[in-house]
């Protein structure tokens, strides 16, 4: 069985995915963490490997960009290769003031201006959230290794050059940081029934005009891969 956007067979993915905006960092964490990775999937180039972390068969796959790419990526998932849980590692830029440069988000919940949710019709406004299990797993974990981390409220945005400049708007409520794909992620899992969890190291404080390089992006955030890895060996 393949999707037209995934190559893989039934069985070649494990129950638990760690996903990546990056394929490239999906490529790192696979070569880096994983034992006998096996790539699974190139179809756009949306790298996908599947080994063992710590003995326990672990997946991961890069989503791509935006709610659109983590929309398909993650839904496949969900719903062709019967994935559990999805535990998504990226990067935000920081929006309060007390989350710094290269500190841990654990999205609890994600607000967005996206209209992802309309496909639900629903007589309201949705409020994406995380899985329990997932939070539980991923906090226990950070406080362990005593490692900078924040839990709450993330903005998932359809813009990443924001004609509006509203950051401030979203700060005054909350909102710990900024990224792209975590309310999808989220939806899609409610709907499938499934799990999934956004963690974040905060690559960039836009309104302190603090940043940190590409390469960095892509494969010195450890931090938030080890923690995810040793929060999905915690999972039933």
């Amino acid at each position: 069985m393949s999707t037209p956007h995934n190559n893989a067979k039934k069985g070649d993915i494990a129950e638990t995915v760690l996903m990546p905006g990056d394929p490239l960092r999906a490529k790192f964490i696979a070569e880096n963490y994983l034992e006998n990775p096996v790539c699974y999937n190139e179809v756009r180039g949306m790298l996908g490997f599947t080994g063992t972390y710590k003995g326990k068969r672990i997946s991961v796959q890069g989503s791509g960009m935006g709610m659109p790419s983590i929309g398909i990526y993650s839904w496949e998932l969900f719903n062709e290769y019967d994935v559990k849980n999805i535990i998504r590692v990226g990067t935000a830029g920081a929006i309060a003031d007390n989350v710094n440069l290269r500190d841990i988000i654990i999205g609890l919940s994600a607000s967005t201006n996206s209209n992802f949710a309309s496909q639900y019709r629903l007589p309201g406004t949705y409020a994406p959230t995380a899985s329990w299990d997932l939070i539980d797993a991923a906090v226990m974990v950070a406080q362990e290794r005593d490692c900078p981390f924040h839990v709450g409220n993330i903005l998932s945005s359809d813009t990443f050059y924001d004609d509006a400049a509203s950051l401030a708007d979203w700060k005054k409520m909350g909102v710990l940081g900024i990224e792209m794909e975590a309310a999808a992620l989220y939806m899609n899992a409610a709907r499938a029934g499934k799990n999934a969890l956004c963690i974040l190291t905060v690559s960039d404080c836009p309104l302190k005009g603090l940043s940190t390089s590409a390469e960095e992006r892509q494969t010195s955030f450890r931090n938030m891969m080890e923690i995810a890895l040793d929060a999905a060996v915690l999972l039933p």
